[in-house]
């Protein structure tokens, strides 16, 4: 099999484990989303604390439940660079739905994904997840940049 055979079969299976792992959260279901995560993964989260490190079911199910109904998403600019056994993703990500508060979520982020090829699968290995902030000395949260 040449490089580019090689590049394209990567491209097509880390796009589709992408697809089905944003299909899972937007669904809620912390167990289908998070079996597209290494076990060692590490996050850089919007919420507290600094870093997650392995799976948390429980604390993303939690998460999840804050929710009511689907959560919403959709990519801009997304890009993908891959190597061998590495590859990374990167873009600006919009969240959208409502909170079992009745809060209504509109917000844009960037992210990035670092990713893994184990035995022969693409798995997340690293994800991390920003907002601007102000840079007068508030130390406030741009919640509302679009892109």
């Amino acid at each position: 099999m040449t490089y580019a055979k090689a590049h394209s079969t990567d491209e097509e299976a880390i796009v589709a484990m992408l697809m089905m792992r944003a299909t899972a959260i937007g669904e809620k279901n912390a167990k289908q989303a998070l079996s597209f995560d290494a076990a060692d993964s590490v996050e850089f989260s919007l919420a507290p604390p600094l870093a997650y490190y392995g799976k948390d079911e429980a604390g993303l199910q939690e998460w999840f439940d804050t929710w009511d109904g689907p959560i919403g998403g959709d990519v801009q600019d997304g890009k993908l660079t891959i190597g061998a056994n590495a590859a990374f993703w990167s873009g600006l990500v919009h969240m959208t739905g409502t909170k079992t508060d009745g809060a209504m979520v509109d917000l844009w982020f960037r992210q990035t994904l670092g990713l893994v090829k184990r035995e022969g699968r693409w798995l997340v290995a690293h994800q991390h997840a920003s907002v601007p902030f102000a840079m007068d000395g508030s130390g406030k949260a741009m919640l509302d940049l679009k892109p």
